[in-house]
């Protein structure tokens, strides 16, 4: 048997029953394969290009055979800058993808490069947007230096959702309305990942775009079996009847729901989930804006709901009612005022200040612009360290290691959620005894002393 090896994150996975309908199109990709070839699933969550790189790529490259096929899909998790654990930065995200092809190739396996599958988030004009910026397309650089075969899952999942639009995109993810599935009674809203549906959709997607990888053996996919599935419904919050003559009924049902989160006036992102409570008996709450009716969702027996848009908020001033509505009859409405942050600007820098001298142990400081949680630091693209913003938007940390003198140069990036400005730069220089010093080459015979040390001689202290 030939093997196809799968190496990912959580849209790939595979996944048990318990987890239904959370699936993997991972897990599906073996249904479109012709006879002879098997489906090996590595894929796992959370997993990035660094994480995977040491002993699960070691482990991988001693099971090769000749003429494997290892899909290498990532691009989900090492975007996110506010996160520092899992980001990469370009360059590192090119580097270790060419690693990977490199490793490969050795084993006389086939490397398959793939970009990252769409989430499922539309504009305001229903168009699909584009929520993994360059690193699709620096995928597509490493597959076009390296010759490694590129597998574009970007483009035909964006088709994929173009094609079906905002109101029934949402049915291929693990997107639920309470009491919709036993796993998920009080629903869930997840725009990243697939159903059952959505999955075996996308793996068939992947095997028809397999099919037609130059170089690829003409029997790897079964082409009779890539028939498209039946397209899926239209959303039942699309689907209610006349929902602005709801504002006109008299309210009759006693109570009001409410909203629990977010709090009134605070800072959300473009896709902020909304969550509340109803009136016991409640079937169904219906949500508004300036009259205009944006969408409702089912409630759970606790009487809990929650409730997302698929379509993007824009920047800005928002103010949103709720009413529930158990039968024919509605409440009365409650009303939740917010901000959409989807733009920042770039942090200002107080201290150093440019050019200035610092000891080995820089403290930076500075102010952020509304909304930014946090600064994040990096350094040659690599994060290096965060700091987090205060209420009166003020942000400050002294580095946690000692820095090598020389001239250094620090980008600074504000960050709220997915959303992050353009950096501001600065350039500083480090003031310490140089590396090739006497005053440390002729201490090498001993672990270094800090300047609290009370062997002799010590050194200085900053």
């Amino acid at each position: 048997m030939r093997k196809i090896c799968i190496l990912g994150n959580s849209v790939a996975a595979p996944r048990s029953e318990e987890e239904a309908p959370l699936a993997g199109w991972g897990q599906y990709l073996g249904e479109f394969l012709g006879e002879g070839y098997e489906v090996r699933n590595y894929a796992r969550d959370a997993m990035t290009l660094r994480g995977y790189f040491g002993k699960r790529l070691t482990a991988l490259l001693n099971l090769l055979s000749p003429s494997d096929l290892v899909l290498i899909a990532f691009g989900h998790d090492e975007e996110r800058v506010n996160q520092l654990n899992r980001y990469h930065a370009p360059r590192e995200y090119q580097e270790y993808l060419r690693l990977y092809v490199e490793a490969i190739q050795a084993e006389g396996a086939v490397p398959v490069l793939v970009t990252p599958a769409a989430r499922c988030s539309f504009g305001e004009a229903g168009n699909v947007l584009d929520t993994h910026g360059e690193y699709t397309e620096l995928t597509r650089e490493v597959a076009a230096e390296t010759g490694a075969a590129l597998l574009d899952m970007t483009t035909f999942t964006t088709t994929m959702l173009a094609e079906l639009g905002p109101k029934r995109a949402r049915r291929l993810y693990r997107w639920l309305d309470p009491g919709e599935y036993p796993n998920h009674p009080d629903g869930i809203i997840d725009a990243r990942h697939f159903n059952e549906v959505g999955a075996r959709e996308v793996a068939r997607r992947t095997a028809a775009a397999l099919h037609e990888v130059p170089g690829l053996p003409v029997d790897l996919v079964d082409q009779r079996l890539l028939t498209p599935g039946e397209s899926p419904a239209e959303l039942t919050e699309f689907m209610v009847s006349h929902p602005e003559a709801a504002l006109d009924i008299i309210p009759s049902v006693p109570g009001v729901p409410v909203f629990t989160s977010p709090d009134p006036g605070q800072f959300v992102g473009a896709q902020r989930e909304f969550a509340g409570k109803a009136p016991t008996g409640t079937d169904y709450v219906l949500f508004y804006e300036e009259g205009r009716y944006l969408g409702g969702t089912a409630v759970s027996a606790s009487g809990a709901w929650q409730w997302r848009r698929v379509v993007n908020w824009p920047d800005g001033q928002h103010s949103i009612e709720v009413l529930a509505v158990v039968g024919n009859a509605v409440s009365r409405r409650s009303e939740l005022a917010f901000e959409v942050v989807d733009r920042l600007a770039a942090p200002r820098i107080v201290g150093p200040e440019q050019d200035a001298w610092t000891g080995p142990r820089p403290r930076f400081s500075g102010r952020a612009s509304r909304g930014t949680s946090k600064v994040m630091f990096l350094e040659q693209g690599r994060v290096i360290a965060e700091a987090p913003v205060k209420q009166d938007g003020t942000w400050y940390l002294t580095h946690a290691h000692d820095w090598r003198p020389g001239t250094r140069t620090v980008e600074f990036v504000s960050v709220f959620g997915a959303v992050r400005s353009a950096p501001a730069s600065l350039t500083l220089r480090v003031r310490g005894i140089p590396e090739d010093s006497w005053l440390r080459t002729s201490l090498e015979s001993r672990e270094t002393c800090s300047g609290t040390c009370e062997h002799y001689p010590a050194m200085p202290v900053w």
